[in-house]
């Protein structure tokens, strides 16, 4: 990334990355999905995609945390746990331990395609997270991990392992990454563009003016 990751927190935005994708090409990289921050809000949530493909089951699992605990121990710095578990809400997959051990790796976040729980004691950790809602449930026996670090879906958009993955209060975008430096440039530039066009019309200049000059909405 042409930009320091904690920059890109501190500036950029789904909808600025969407213009930005738009822009090149890349019109459906944002799953329609109501995944909400549950946990946070207010910074992006952005990194790269660590990515666990889950399946629903009906029974005994002798080893039902094996591969998510894996997954998670492999997570490195500023990785997005990404949870595709199909819109399921059979059980909260995530939860309060799970994310204490993934602070531990210093992962940035986690999108989960499903439910958590622990929601209270997650909000208090401030680690963000992403999910459809909630259950009380435990994963154990009712859903788990079936592989990871391989490729998966969000509602028909492809998220590769490594992918830059970002989720706010407007949603969630995937940047694949051979556009990557590309795409956070362009988004970057038109942060800046944007901060112009502010102040623009806080000095009273009128839309269609700041359009016509600046060239961004």
């Amino acid at each position: 990334m042409p930009v320091a990751i904690e920059l890109l927190r501190d500036h950029l935005s789904v909808p600025l990355l969407c213009d930005a994708l738009d822009t090149a090409g890349f019109r459906n990289q944002s799953p329609r999905l109501p995944l909400l921050p549950l946990t946070t809000g207010g910074k992006l949530l952005i990194g790269r995609a660590k990515t666990t493909l889950w399946a629903d089951m009906a029974h005994e699992d002798p080893n039902p945390y094996e591969l998510e605990l894996a997954a998670i121990d492999s997570c490195d710095r500023d990785g997005v746990i990404v949870c595709a578990a199909g819109g399921s809400m059979r059980s909260g997959i995530w939860g309060e331990l799970l994310s204490g051990a993934a602070i531990n790796r210093g992962c940035a976040g986690v999108v989960v395609d499903g439910a958590i729980r622990d929601l209270s004691r997650m909000k208090s950790m401030g680690f963000p997270v992403f999910a459809r809602g909630t259950s009380p449930y435990d994963s154990r026996n009712r859903q788990r991990v079936i592989d990871y670090d391989v490729p998966v879906e969000l509602d028909g958009v492809r998220i590769e392992p490594g992918d830059i993955i970002a989720a706010d209060e407007d949603g969630v975008v995937v940047v694949p990454q051979k556009i990557e430096a590309a795409i956070m440039q362009a988004a970057w530039d038109k942060a800046h563009a944007e901060s112009e066009v502010r102040e623009a019309v806080r000095g009273g200049m009128s839309a269609t003016e700041a359009f016509n000059r600046f060239g961004v909405l």
